[in-house]
């Protein structure tokens, strides 16, 4: 993880710095109707310590972030700290809830597109992942914003309430953009269920466990099910980088303030150190989840743990 994290600082300190514009001439165009001088902008870049060396400003923001001190905003001068510790509590609530939809509605479909593969209900279940996969989140969004005014004449509360102020009013608004994000992630959970299920169905010791007069529902819960899941969590993993790139343009439509939304407001305006914060608190996300992954493997199957 060390080596990762400290990979993507570098990466994404360098790239901010030789993508085109100015911070610094965005600042000095913010609230005045004449253009700015060079003298303004350079005043302001020295003030933001944007003349100094590139290694001695990785040096500085990479201290402070290893203290987790983000430094603050170089447009607002708010401390990014602040910002971050009202937000990111909406992205987690977010994310928590999509992930509960996907695997809720993914398991049972994968499960028994493979137990009655090739029948009506196999088809169903494969349609079904064919549209998550096909449907991009930010699409999804859209049709059930316009489904709810349309159809049902009625949009989610605008503005954002926390779950422990009106437990009703927060679920009203997190449900809907958690149902678009959750659509799309449970299309590849159900594949690579079903996927998985049908390759475990195969295996000798089910065959031995059917000999033995075990009822199916032990065959499936038991023996089956636990050992495809290995590979199903492992995709979770990997879920975890969609699920942040899609709470990105979803938290945008919906008006989440969360993570998402707060990156695109960094980026258009080019605010190094939100971007840079954000980015490095994903990666470790990112990191976190999958060695929790690694780990899980060993309660799943035994035999990895000896290995």
């Amino acid at each position: 993880m060390i080596p990762l994290l400290l990979g993507v600082s570098i990466v994404i300190f360098v790239v901010m710095r030789i993508l085109p514009g100015d911070v610094a001439a965005a600042i000095a165009s913010r609230g005045g109707e004449e253009e700015p001088t060079q003298a303004d902008i350079d005043a302001i870049r020295i003030a933001l310590n944007l003349d100094r060396p590139l290694v001695e400003q990785y040096w500085d923001w990479m201290s402070d972030a290893l203290t987790l001190d983000f430094g603050k905003s170089l447009l607002t001068n708010d401390s990014i700290n602040d910002d971050l510790m009202r937000r990111i509590p909406v992205s987690i609530e977010l994310g928590i809830i999509s992930m509960l939809i996907a695997w809720i509605i993914a398991l049972p479909v994968g499960i028994i597109s493979a137990i009655k593969q090739d029948t009506w209900m196999d088809y169903i279940g494969r349609s079904f992942a064919v549209s998550g996969l096909a449907m991009p989140t930010f699409w999804a969004g859209v049709l059930i914003i316009l489904l709810l005014s349309r159809g049902f004449d009625w949009l989610p509360p605008l503005g954002y309430v926390g779950f422990f102020e009106d437990p009703l009013a927060n679920l009203q608004q997190m449900i809907f953009p958690a149902l678009a994000l959750g659509h799309s992630l449970s299309a590849t959970v159900a594949r690579m269920t079903r996927s998985a299920m049908l390759e475990v169905l195969r295996e000798d010791y089910i065959t031995t466990a059917r000999a033995k007069g075990l009822r199916e529902r032990v065959v499936i819960n038991r023996h089956a099910l636990k050992n495809a899941m290995i590979p199903v969590i492992t995709l979770a993993g990997f879920q975890i980088g969609l699920l942040i790139g899609g709470t990105v343009l979803i938290e945008s439509i919906f008006t989440l303030p969360g993570m998402g939304r707060f990156l695109i407001t960094a980026l258009s305006v080019r605010d190094f150190p939100i971007i840079q914060a954000i980015v490095l608190l994903v990666t470790f996300a990112f990191a976190a989840v999958n060695l929790v992954i690694d780990i899980l493997y060993g309660f799943l199957d035994p035999r990895i743990r000896y290995a």
